[in-house]
């Protein structure tokens, strides 16, 4: 795909900017104020229907894709929505709810092989389904309709907590894959805490190793039967979960049940096998709290917030963009029911340790998703409002505004 030329004076202004936020230095750790001024309201497209996740193709051509619930994914390309949609699964999907089309992932290796992963709730019973496509080979705007290859099919004894969350792990290239614990208040089948059940659980796959995909090695359970799969457990809803694309920490926004809302974190380079905890702990307090959980090693989340701040959590992402120096290093999360944008801003290592939760921005948005294009900018995307829009620091000198266009290789 043709790119448009990048004059070389805003090359040598987006270096300088490249500099400036790598100031930071490894991990992202440094000195930084108590919080930032942000901004939504450059709204990158709209007129979609319930958009539920953004992310790109990592191909080097600049496009967002957009998932919208009810099956469609959508490509944005030049600031434009486009008509056709990159791939239809609506016949398949079962939407409304927490079901629907919920997740997306292209291959680490796309540009070459085409591939990228889906997670949807399949319309016959509303089983979660994880399925490979490919790229049409006639125009890289439209996916191949027929190429499906079906990687896992989990079935869901009810139509909430289905997780739906993929993304590729940027230091071991394989595939993980969010679940909720069934659906159910109370998880009255206690599958978060049970690793004989894929249920509640955060998946690893390799899917280059097997057909369709092969156990890795290093896996918590990869010698036991029915858990093999499984990378963290002790999960009730991941909605959403990232990986710092600087330095591959894991970090996961777990919904609560009636009282505390969650993000969770799992360090690059450290063990599988984490116990989050539900349905043993709400966040860091005690639920049902067992024999059984209290012989179980569990670990709290790093930060938590009640009913009174927000209802629903929606994970985020560590910001490692060009365009704003001041956002280099947060980790911004935030509320779909509440429209609460936070950040926080990791403040050591050994052990990991992180600056408070602050409370960034108030909004009206039905927060379903944020997502980062392929320079690091970070998005927002409102479900009911049917927008996905650019988050941006409100104090950056104008000049600055540019640079998410620079990155993606465009004039002004």
């Amino acid at each position: 795909m043709s790119r448009k030329r990048m004059p070389l004076w805003l090359q040598g202004l987006a270096a300088v900017a490249l500099i400036l936020a790598l100031g930071a230095g490894p991990g992202g750790v440094a000195a930084q104020p108590p919080g930032v001024d942000i901004r939504v309201n450059r709204v990158v497209a709209s007129g979609l229907d319930r958009p539920v996740l953004v992310t790109h193709a990592g191909d080097g051509s600049g496009r967002l894709f957009v998932v919208e619930q009810g099956g469609h994914i959508r490509i944005v390309e030049d600031h434009a929505l486009l008509p056709v949609p990159f791939l239809d699964l609506s016949q398949l999907v079962i939407s409304g709810g927490e079901q629907g089309l919920l997740g997306l992932a292209f291959h680490p290796e796309y540009a070459s092989n085409g591939y990228f992963y889906v997670n949807y709730t399949r319309v016959e019973d509303g089983a979660t389904v994880v399925a490979r496509y490919s790229v049409s080979a006639a125009d890289p705007n439209v996916a191949d309709p027929g190429s499906a290859v079906p990687i896992l099919t989990i079935p869901q004894p009810a139509p909430n907590h289905n997780g739906g969350h993929l993304a590729f792990g940027p230091n071991d290239g394989y595939l993980y894959i969010g679940m909720g614990d069934g659906g159910g208040a109370g998880d009255p089948d206690e599958n978060a805490q049970d690793v004989a059940t894929l249920l509640g659980a955060l998946l690893r796959l390799d899917v280059d190793g097997g057909t369709p995909y092969a156990i890795p090695a290093d896996n918590p359970f990869a010698a036991t039967a029915g858990a093999d799969e499984i990378w963290d457990y002790g999960l009730r809803n991941p909605w959403r979960f990232s990986f710092d694309r600087d330095t591959g920490d894991l970090y996961i926004g777990d919904v609560g049940q009636a009282a505390w809302e969650e993000i969770d974190y799992h360090g690059a380079g450290t063990p599988g096998g984490v116990n989050f905890g539900w349905d043993c702990r709400e966040g860091a307090h005690d639920y049902e709290f067992t024999a059984e959980c209290a012989a179980a090693t569990l670990t709290d989340p790093i930060a938590e917030y009640d009913r009174a701040a927000g209802q629903a959590v929606t994970g985020g992402y560590v910001y490692r963009g060009a365009a704003y120096p001041d956002l280099q290093g947060r980790y911004f999360f935030g509320d779909y029911s509440q429209g609460k944008i936070w950040s926080m801003v990791k403040t050591g290592s050994n052990p990991d340790t992180w600056s408070a939760p602050d409370l960034e921005l108030d909004t009206d948005l039905r927060i379903s998703s944020f997502g980062e294009d392929e320079a690091g900018e970070l998005y927002v995307v409102d479900l009911a409002g049917g927008t996905v829009r650019q988050i941006v620091d409100a104090n950056a000198p104008a000049w600055f505004l540019w640079l998410p266009l620079v990155a993606r290789g465009e004039t002004l």
